[in-house]
């Protein structure tokens, strides 16, 4: 496909229909087929299906729900959602030096993320000069030379930020974080900063430990399953499958979302007769649609309902955990009326749920970025917690807590020690094992790495992986942040709007995808991941590469390493970059949980990291007990003429990839510019469905406005709207976050409409 093919919707193109009331069967089959046949071709798209998520292929660049046990796996472990992925990187469209003669910079700026994303692969390093008006070729050796000469000449290591995306592998995770502590800098944020960042620091604080507790096959002895804030039909669509054997064998399932979302009204599994047939089977018995950002005083709620009826595992309690007395001091001092209000559900069906949660023997509670990204996450989080330790659903088979998140490696990035955060254990290994001395001063997150950049402080940016432009809060006060950073790098498999940001120096580096093949010096490589329940796996590409000049994200860092720290520094960068089994060797003399590294993931399906509290209700915290916390639920509230606002996905994309312009399980199509509201709110406001608005925000700080959005009337709660990001972004101050995680707080912007003048 030429970019000239590729069609950018008018304002005008935006369709409406009633939403659809279930998921995936034959639609999501025909949109699977005809949108990689379209980029890959019938043969390529057949040998590269057949491989996905199996324990001889590779591992899907979408999101990291598990797969089963290699026994247990069917030939199809792949998601419409997976689909579009893999074909959007193993395309045949290429973007060369013939592209970039053909569009300058300034035409490229025009180009919709959509267009941008959709115009091929990445062939050769590219550089755009002071003052140039292309990207032009570069070699590979002219391009390192020039990170680590810009590098070296900065006055102060802490003038880089080294960003991570969740899809770079554990090796190139290590290899990257290793590259910029030895140069002397923590600035190492990722994108968990800017979604599941609370929850670590919720179940560190809580549980001692940063992740979920549940297995994959603890789903199968569920007997009861709240979701809160996620929709798994679009973000997680191989959830469904887990969730309808769970209802198989009895589990009762409660969703918690302000919208309705079609997977969890009805699931036809696409692999199965009866789903293809088109009959399918409804997962949620309840569904709650609450107000943004309520959560907290739900779950509030139904604590102070467990505790006053006694139905709590008072031996569990007793024996595990700590702070029992003062929640059940601060319990009975809250209004239910006031915690009811604020939720702005119907008191008959926050009563029916409560009734399933009260009489759960094994209950998993999954979240997701709508519980993460508002101001009160980490008490959310940390509420919810005390939910499970009263009914001691932790270390008990079929129970947990189960954050559910994004990036297939976002998870194992972290693990690798990619964070802002200095670990001390990690630290006092890592300079054991190599013999360096490291920094110990923290480095900075995702808005503080932009608030130094805007100070002039930052003046490097290097990605691994990912859009930070344009997966980050305060859009135009973060491009103006960046555009005077001397030197933006983007290890890209796309092209994306980061690229075009800075004024200054811009270098694209291409990489290799997933499914290609990694050939280096000792012969052709794996990479592995960690899955969003702690399962690490191999993952082999097998398609070739886009082009002779593509590296691995793993010879590119180890190259620029031995560069920039040169040829005598003790980590043998070279050998690493050869071959990835030293990295591993290395990794498992250094990482918690990775001993044998190289024997356990060569079994078919990986192994399983320790999990303390899942594994033996052993809690690594102060008093080696599991901490129940006390807060105070505060529900994001807008005044007259507002509403509170959320961005959302659609589902034709993945975070910041825009796959296409149909959300059909929403029925619109088209235009992305949509906000969606409650019928009595479009009235109350003044308006009516179809018209064109502004939405306005002067929320911390100056006016922000997102321009010609059309009004949809849909089911949201009153009060509330929602509406797709990154269009939205440009919402969300960059001080919108809440403490400690500073994660920005994208589904509580209060807004106010304007008649569009455009």
């Amino acid at each position: 496909m030429s970019s000239r093919s590729i069609r950018e919707p008018e304002a005008s193109d935006v369709e409406v229909s009633e939403p659809e009331t279930s998921a995936t069967g034959l639609p999501a089959i025909a949109s699977s087929m005809k949108r990689s046949i379209s980029q890959m071709g019938v043969r390529r798209t057949v040998r590269t299906l057949a491989v996905i998520n199996q324990p001889s292929g590779f591992d899907c660049p979408g999101c990291a729900w598990p797969e089963a046990d290699p026994s247990e796996r069917k030939h199809i472990e792949f998601c419409e959602s997976g689909v579009k992925a893999v074909a959007e990187e193993a395309t045949t469209d290429r973007v060369d030096r013939e592209f970039f003669a053909a569009h300058d910079l300034d035409d490229l700026r025009t180009r919709s993320d959509f267009w941008l994303g959709r115009v091929g692969r990445l062939t050769e390093p590219m550089v755009k000069q002071p003052g140039g008006s292309h990207f032009e070729p570069v070699s590979w050796d002219a391009a390192l030379d020039l990170v680590a000469d810009r590098l070296r000449s900065l006055d102060d290591p802490n003038e880089a930020v080294l960003y991570t995306s969740g899809r770079s592998s554990n090796e190139a995770a290590y290899v990257y974080q290793l590259m910029a502590k030895c140069f002397g800098t923590n600035n190492l944020p990722d994108c968990s900063n800017m979604c599941h960042e609370p929850t670590g620091a919720a179940l560190s604080d809580t549980i001692g430990i940063g992740k979920g507790s549940v297995r994959l096959s603890d789903f199968a002895h569920a007997d009861t399953i709240v979701l809160a804030g996620q929709n798994p039909g679009t973000n997680h669509p191989r959830m469904l499958s887990t969730l309808e054997e769970a209802k198989k064998n009895g589990a009762r399932i409660v969703s918690i979302n302000p919208l309705p979302e079609a997977g969890l009204l009805n699931f036809k599994n696409p692999q199965t007769p009866r789903g293809l047939s088109g009959v399918g089977t409804p997962l949620a018995d309840v569904h709650l649609p609450i107000r943004l950002g309520a959560d907290h005083a739900l779950f509030q709620l139904w604590n102070k309902r467990l505790v006053e009826a006694g139905e709590v595992d008072e031996r569990f309690v007793a024996d595990h955990t700590s702070g029992y007395d003062e929640l059940c001091a601060h319990l009975a001092s809250v209004d239910a009326d006031d915690l009811l209000r604020q939720t702005g559900l119907d008191p008959a069906a926050v009563d029916q749920a409560y009734e399933i949660v009260a009489s759960a023997e094994r209950l998993i509670v999954c979240w997701a970025m709508g519980i993460t990204q508002h101001v009160g996450a980490i008490d959310t989080i940390a509420e919810i917690v005390n939910l499970n330790l009263l009914g001691g659903h932790i270390g008990r088979l079929g129970a947990g807590l189960c954050p559910v998140r994004g990036h297939s490696n976002v998870q194992g990035d972290r693990t690798m020690g990619i964070w802002e955060k200095v670990q001390p254990d990690m630290l006092a290994a890592l300079e054991h094992e190599f013999g360096v001395s490291l920094p110990t001063d923290d480095g900075v997150d995702v808005v503080d790495a932009i608030r130094s950049f805007e100070d002039g402080h930052a003046k490097v940016f290097i990605g691994l992986g990912g859009n930070f432009a344009r997966a980050t809060p305060d859009t135009d006060r973060t491009e103006r942040a960046l555009s005077d950073a001397s030197l933006v790098v983007n290890l890209s498999t796309k092209l994306n709007r980061t690229h075009l940001v800075t004024d200054q120096t811009s270098l694209i580096l291409p990489v290799l995808g997933r499914t290609e093949v990694d050939r280096q010096a000792s012969g052709d490589q794996f990479v592995t991941v960690e899955d969003s329940m702690g399962m690490v796996h191999a993952s082999t590409g097998m398609l070739p590469p886009p082009s002779r000049h593509a590296r691995s994200e793993v010879a590119i860092v180890t190259g620029l390493a031995q560069r920039l720290l040169g040829a005598d520094h003790p980590v043998r960068w070279k050998e690493m970059g050869d071959d990835y089994d030293v990295i591993r060797e290395h990794i498992g003399r250094t990482v918690g949980g990775f001993n044998d590294f190289n024997s356990r993931v060569r079994i078919p399906g990986g192994f399983e990291l320790p999990h303390p509290p899942r594994d033996s209700r052993t809690f690594e915290t102060s008093d080696s007990k599991a901490h129940f916390t006390v807060s105070r639920a505060v529900t994001p509230t807008a005044g007259d003429g507002e509403l509170v606002l959320q961005t959302t996905r659609s589902h034709d994309q993945y975070n910041t990839t825009i796959y296409g312009h149909d959300d059909r399980y929403r029925g619109l199509s088209g235009d992305r510019h949509v906000v969606m509201m409650n019928a009595n709110d479009i009235a109350r406001l003044g308006f009516a469905s179809g018209d064109r608005v502004d939405l306005v925000t002067s929320a911390s700080g100056p006016e922000r406005r997102a321009r010609g959005f059309r009004i949809v009337d849909y089911p949201t709660p009153e009060g509330t709207a929602a509406a797709y990001y990154p269009e939205t972004n440009v919402l969300v101050p960059l001080d919108h976050h809440g403490p400690v995680a500073q994660t920005p707080a994208s589904k509580s912007i209060v807004i106010r409409l304007e008649r569009s003048t455009s």
